[in-house]
């Protein structure tokens, strides 16, 4: 049986990017993967501007003990461009607006008075105050954004900067979804006794979709070993992943391992890790990745974020699939020393001291999903170790697991 770090290598491993670029419009570009190196042609600014509303002025002009009494020989707005200033007068200027040649410095307004044409400075500023230079943010020639990158609205922002109306990106990841389980039947249908809402399609889609893939819903496959390898033979071709929930485990009735088995191969069934002990990855038709996850539904959304996140990143062509992670002090203490890496949901609450701690929900159970919304990420417990109030933990957020 595989650890968490070698099931995830053993995954990260088997991931290939997809070779397929397409262009889209800037716009839509949130949530994609940039498939090309962005290098910007122009500089931003393209000139020297002024960083707010005041008076473009040349410092020799001003008298560095006291006030200087100055004629305004012109008002520069921004989107306009201003005429080289003359000794001994000063330029009203707006944010934004190009700082005209001569002018040296920038005075905000609330330092200045006016009378009739003229205004009155009444401090002493350094030479380049209040004004962003050519290029400060980006020369003409620099790479603003490398390949890998997976555009978030500042992205998109800096983008927009440089001009670029469309971009290069990877196509859409293509995921087949289905479950299996004669017990699961979905909300709005009347429960008969022994069956359970199937809450695991609506997390795994929520999940997939907030990852930016086209996702394939084959929803519920019956219990049998032919019901199931006829999904992963129509699935197979359609989709770049199969992302299946339950059947992985080991009972009479867990079809799902052998009809991988059937139409391929499997290369990891069990990783030593709770919640999420049954979880597989294979290979159908030696085309197509699988990865099964458990039934249980903190099971399934856990492994998902820790296993299949980085594993469709990877594919979708991002370089850093690295959660980030933090070591803060423990609000609880855990006495169980087992041999199976825990992933407990947990969140950051203030202790006495002020200092955020993290604690944990008291029912870490696979099935209880108030768990996960109530936390606000998973603290990791290693194998062989116990925890005691105060000791460091390992705490990933799920702001650095989701999407």
């Amino acid at each position: 049986m595989l650890n968490a770090d070698e099931a995830l290598e053993l995954l990260l491993g088997h991931a290939r990017p997809i070779g397929e670029v397409e262009r889209i419009h800037t716009t839509h570009a949130l949530g994609r993967v940039l498939a090309q190196p962005l290098v910007s042609t122009v500089s931003v600014p393209p000139l020297d501007n002024s960083a707010m509303d005041g008076y473009a002025v040349a410092c020799a002009d001003l008298n560095p003990g006291g006030e200087t009494r100055l004629r305004v020989a012109q008002r520069i707005p921004a989107g306009s461009v201003g005429h080289a200033l003359e000794r001994g007068t000063a330029a009203r200027i707006f944010t934004g607006a190009p700082v005209p040649a001569g002018a040296d410095a920038v005075v905000m307004q609330e330092d200045c008075a006016v009378e009739g044409d003229e205004v009155i400075v009444r401090a002493t500023p350094k030479n380049g105050a209040n004004i962003r230079r050519t290029g400060e943010d980006i020369t003409v020639g620099q790479e603003i954004l490398p390949a890998g990158v997976k555009m978030r609205p500042q992205e998109m922002g800096l983008i927009a900067s440089i001009g670029l109306a469309d971009v290069p990106v990877y196509r859409k990841l293509r995921v087949a979804l289905f479950f299996t389980g004669d017990e699961i039947v979905m909300p709005g249908e009347p429960l008969q006794e022994g069956e359970i809402y199937n809450s695991n399609r609506y997390t795994l889609l929520g999940l997939l979709e907030g990852m930016g893939c086209r996702v394939a819903d084959f929803g519920i496959v019956p219990d049998s070993l032919e019901a199931t390898v006829e999904v992963l033979n129509q699935a197979w071709h359609e989709a770049d992943l199969i992302v299946t929930s339950g059947g992985v485990s080991v009972g009479e009735e867990d079809y799902v391992k052998a009809a991988v088995e059937r139409t391929g191969k499997l290369d990891m069934w069990k990783v030593a890790m709770k919640p999420g002990k049954p979880i597989a990855y294979g290979m159908v038709h030696d085309k197509t990745p699988f990865i099964g996850l458990p039934g249980n539904p903190v099971s399934a959304f856990a492994t998902f974020c820790l296993f299949v996140r980085p594993f469709i990143l990877r594919c979708q062509g991002v370089q850093n699939v690295t959660p980030r992670s933090y070591r803060l002090p423990a609000a609880f203490d855990w006495s169980k020393n087992g041999n199976r890496r825990e992933f407990v949901r947990a969140r950051l609450e203030p202790q006495a001291d002020g200092a955020p701690g993290v604690a944990i929900y008291p029912n870490q159970g696979s099935g209880v999903l108030t768990s996960a919304v109530w936390g606000e990420g998973l603290a990791e417990i290693r194998e062989g170790t116990t925890v005691a109030r105060g000791d460091a933990v390992k705490f990933t957020p799920f702001s650095e697991l989701l999407g």
